[in-house]
């Protein structure tokens, strides 16, 4: 693949980002990140993320590698680039599933039959998305955990490390699940489910 790919973020997901996207054939990186400079993996850090306008030639593909989901939906809605797919050449994607721009699958994750992915998600190392899942603009999925079929995740949430989300469950807009919950009934808006089975956690409260 002879287009450069310009990677917006040189941190840890930069790095996993820019693995992925050598295992698909890129050759040429380019990362931008507001607080690296140097060299990121051997390639070059080439300014702040403001930069990446004037990287733009038709000829460039970009990606934002921000685990923060709402840092990346800022980043994005002040950007009208050509978004990139990267999707590790170990992901299991169904031909009937829809990956939005800008959206990536990491190594050995899975995104089944008639699931929709929207734009700029993160499904992460081995996470699985059943049949039938939605998983609105700019949530994400971490490594290892699972979504049964027909559940729904709002924008902005995050499914946290190893966690399970029960058939037909809905996750609210911008909810955090922590890492190892098994959420069985549909989760609040903004709120922060920890447990088994998942509680709401209130502010403060101990775990």
């Amino acid at each position: 693949m002879n287009k450069l790919l310009v990677i917006l973020g040189a941190g840890g997901h930069g790095r996993a980002v820019a693995d992925a996207a050598l295992k698909m054939g890129y050759r040429t990186i380019v990362f931008l990140d507001d607080r690296a400079a140097g060299r990121c993996i051997g390639f070059p850090i080439a300014g702040p993320l403001d930069r990446a306008e004037a990287l733009r030639d038709g000829k460039t593909d970009f990606v934002i590698a921000l685990g923060d989901n709402r840092l990346r939906r800022r980043v994005a809605m002040g950007h009208d680039l050509p978004w990139a797919r990267i999707v590790h050449p170990s992901a299991q994607i169904s031909p009937f599933a829809e990956l939005g721009a800008g959206t990536v699958v990491l190594a050995g994750a899975a995104v089944n039959v008639c699931a929709r992915v929207g734009r700029h998600c993160i499904v992460n190392t081995g996470a699985v998305v059943e049949h039938d899942n939605v998983l609105e603009d700019f949530a994400q999925v971490a490594p290892r955990a699972a979504l049964g079929g027909s559940v729904r995740v709002g924008a902005l949430a995050q499914i946290g490390i190893g966690a399970v989300v029960k058939n037909n469950v809905a996750v609210g807009m911008g909810c955090v699940i922590g890492a190892g919950a098994v959420v069985v009934k549909s989760t609040e808006p903004g709120g922060v489910y920890v447990g088994v089975p998942a509680w709401r956690r209130e502010k403060g409260a101990a775990v």
